[in-house]
């Protein structure tokens, strides 16, 4: 298919993130609290000599951080965000149904299983990655020390030290797997997370301009350099994104019995994080967002993931049709709209009591480690 291209993207699975991963390792044998603490002073810039003896790998971890590259246009951020707040309901369907799923296909479910995450605390991860997309596309969020730069950042910081632990640990086969959270699956799940969700909310009703889309995809780039994408393996706009997620598809074997239970974990939790709580209703939900799934991914993935047999003729045509509908009733009722987009993104994102927390898991078993 190509040969260069699966070459670029195999030779980026044995790749981490040399600066992130080394800032990690110095902090190793630091206490959690004060790791928490230094993080924070770092994030928000704050001034005192507190932690003057901290490694020289912090500072220069930070310091690479604020550094905004060349191609960054903070302005033209402003068309992603109306394009993302104009279909929020659709985005999250998007992520959730198709984007999120398509990514669990690939090695990175090894990863997820392990740590259990999403079996422990399904509705909370969940959560926070609602919030991360939400402050990302807050108008300035990603100017440096806003929240969405902040968010970016500790995505970042989280993902090194899983990969400390997992190589400190004999659940990982580096020989087989490569390195754990690699740049290759992040370099994948960035396009996914921008090119694949445009095609998928595109596909269930939402409309954009052509601005509005090279803006939405510089937005998730710059949030993917922030979480420590090489320049390498990050797409440049939404064709290349296509690109990378159709080669690193190619690429990546078989979805695994990990990415089988994932997917079933997220297509399950999905009720929960949305506030149902009834038995009942909670497996009606869950099967109707297995059939809009079915039919973003296709028969063929399904099939591969074990979704249970379904018909989806019209299903996203109906999808489209409602929201449709509730679009227009909204137009009637401009105070008290049927649908209420910045509502819709706040009841299902994590806003912990204490602000953005900075703590990092300190066991790859979810359950073993401390709350993060």
């Amino acid at each position: 298919m190509d040969a260069a291209g699966a070459d670029r993207y195999l030779a980026h699975v044995n790749v981490g993130d040399p600066l992130a991963d080394r800032m990690i390792s110095d902090l190793s044998d630091f206490d959690q609290n004060y790791v928490e603490r230094l993080i924070r002073h770092h994030i928000m810039n704050f001034p005192g000599s507190e932690f003057k003896d901290a490694p020289a790998s912090v500072g220069e971890f930070f310091e690479a951080s604020r550094a905004v590259p060349p191609w960054v246009d903070f302005d033209s951020f402003q068309a992603g965000c109306r394009l993302f707040h104009g279909n929020t309901r659709l985005v999250l369907a998007g992520m959730v149904g198709g984007v999120l799923i398509e990514g669990f296909s690939t090695t990175i479910a090894r990863s997820f299983f392990l740590t259990g995450r999403l079996r422990d605390r399904g509705s909370r991860r969940l959560r926070q990655n609602n919030r991360h997309m939400l402050e990302i596309f807050i108008p300035g969020g990603m100017r440096n020390g806003c929240d969405g730069w902040a968010h970016s950042v500790r995505i970042r910081l989280v993902h090194a030290r899983l990969r400390f632990m997992f190589n400190a640990s004999s659940e990982w086969d580096s020989d087989e797997l490569g390195v754990p959270l690699s740049a290759a699956n992040l370099g994948f799940a960035i396009a996914s997370f921008s090119a694949r969700l445009l095609y998928h909310i595109k596909r269930l009703g939402a409309v954009s301009n052509k601005e509005e889309r090279a803006s939405f995809m510089q937005i998730w780039r710059y949030s993917g350099y922030l979480m420590g994408i090489p320049e390498t393996i990050l797409f440049a706009d939404q064709e290349e994104a296509d690109y990378i997620f159709k080669i690193g598809l190619a690429c990546e074997p078989p979805p695994s019995m990990e990415s089988i239970v994932l997917a079933a974990s997220l297509i399950n939790s999905a009720p929960l994080f949305a506030g149902m709580n009834e038995p009942d209703q909670r497996e009606k939900y869950a099967k109707y967002i297995a059939r809009i799934s079915r039919a973003l991914i296709g028969d063929q993935m399904a099939d591969d993931l074990m979704y249970d047999q379904a018909n989806t003729f019209g299903i996203l045509w109906k999808f489209r049709v409602i929201g449709k509908i509730e679009r227009f009733l909204g137009s009637f009722l401009p105070i008290q709209k049927y649908v209420n987009n910045m509502t819709t993104i706040l009841d299902v994102s994590m806003f912990d009591e204490d602000g953005i927390g900075y703590k990092l898991p300190n066991h790859i078993f979810s359950e073993k480690s401390d709350g993060w």
